[in-house]
């Protein structure tokens, strides 16, 4: 039944043994100034066996970390703590790319000294931050200005630099989920009348920029993106998603990234709805490289998907934090175990509702 889950696959330069991916997932398990614990390194060695692990979301800069004890890879500091979590993960025959994350606006000005965040425009994300003092309002965004959108380019480029040097795979840039790559190309959030506003053509500058500069360290086939196209993320919306992402897959076509990722929540989604159409079909017509969809798929959806071509991989995010062998599991039609404590153990510190999860063979000799 699951079978087309299980041939291999290239993504990019990377050979991937299967096609169930490990999707990004916030944790906070680093120390308050964002560098790698050890229990990390547990965690994602559990793992390994995902065709390819995308790591959680890692800031790029301390402007742009926002989520308490999320790690960092501006310092040689969570550089070098990052090395335990990419030999461990190797060491169990596992690939790792780091997801790269400025958070742009959804950063609360605790985190910055009581400055405010940066954005697209200045505008203010609806809700409230999570913050080591508790939640908190968002504060409105300063936009950023055109003089230091090189600024902003190498510190994607220094973060890229530094996940090489601790043993990754590849990198994928976030431009999804209402963060600050997201919060240029969706003309919600994106109301500038430069160079880097107005039309999707300019809206997309800043993605093919960041998305060069990596090339420059990684080389286009260890390059990916995520890109989040129909439906509203923390506030951030589009009024013309098929314009916005279809000039986004052009971008990332010419450009020949390793593959892409997508987000795609639906009306009945756990974790995300929206009305608004998925766009895969479309990107697909445009974008020529390996697609990997994601949001709430069951291990039958995701094969009846990739054997039809919808998608070439898909990435699983929450039945990965309660199921370290969830490959193995989809392989075998085993029951797969609900998050438990949630949404508590999602976030909290140390071992529990992370690394303490039994594997199937674990189980079954608990059984016997």
């Amino acid at each position: 039944m699951h079978e087309p889950l299980f041939q291999p696959l290239r993504l990019g330069a990377i050979e991937a043994p299967n096609r169930i991916i490990m999707a990004p997932l916030t944790r906070g398990r680093a120390t308050g100034e964002g560098v790698p614990t050890p229990v990390m390194a547990e965690y994602y060695r559990q793992r390994a066996s995902a065709g390819l692990i995308i790591s959680e979301a890692t800031g790029i800069s301390r402007e742009g970390s926002g989520w308490p004890s999320a790690p960092g890879i501006w310092s040689a500091e969570q550089t070098e703590a990052w090395k335990a979590v990419t030999e461990a993960v190797h060491k169990a025959g596992g690939r790792i790319v780091m997801q790269l994350w400025h958070m742009g606006r959804i950063v609360h000005p605790y985190f910055l000294g009581g400055e405010p965040p940066v954005s697209a425009s200045a505008t203010r994300a609806p809700g409230q931050a999570h913050t080591p003092e508790g939640k908190k309002d968002f504060a409105t965004a300063r936009p950023l200005r055109l003089d230091e959108m090189p600024r902003l380019v190498d510190d994607y480029g220094l973060a890229a630099e530094n996940a090489k040097k601790a043993g990754f795979d590849g990198v994928q840039l976030h431009a999804a989920n209402g963060y600050l790559i997201d919060q240029f190309l969706r003309d919600g959030t994106n109301l500038r009348d430069d160079d880097y506003g107005g039309s999707p053509q300019n809206r997309v500058r800043i993605l093919r920029e960041v998305v060069e500069r990596l090339i420059e360290v990684w080389g286009k086939d260890l390059v990916s993106v995520r890109l989040s196209p129909n439906g509203d993320s923390q506030g951030t919306d589009d009024s013309n998603p098929a314009a916005t992402f279809g000039e986004a897959a052009r971008v990332l076509q010419d450009l020949g990234i390793g593959f892409l990722e997508l987000r795609q929540p639906g009306p009945d989604g756990t974790f995300g709805q929206t009305d608004v159409p998925q766009q895969d079909a479309l990107i697909r017509s445009i974008y020529t490289g390996p697609l990997v969809l994601n949001s709430d798929y069951t291990p039958e959806q995701a094969a009846a998907d990739v054997a039809s071509g919808r998608a070439d991989a898909i990435s699983f995010g929450r039945p990965f934090i309660s199921n370290p062998d969830l490959v193995e599991r989809i392989r075998v039609g085993a029951h797969i175990n609900p998050n438990k404590g949630v949404p508590q153990t999602w976030y909290f510190p140390g071992e529990v509702g992370y690394t303490d999860y039994p594997t199937l063979a674990e189980e079954t000799a608990s059984a016997e």
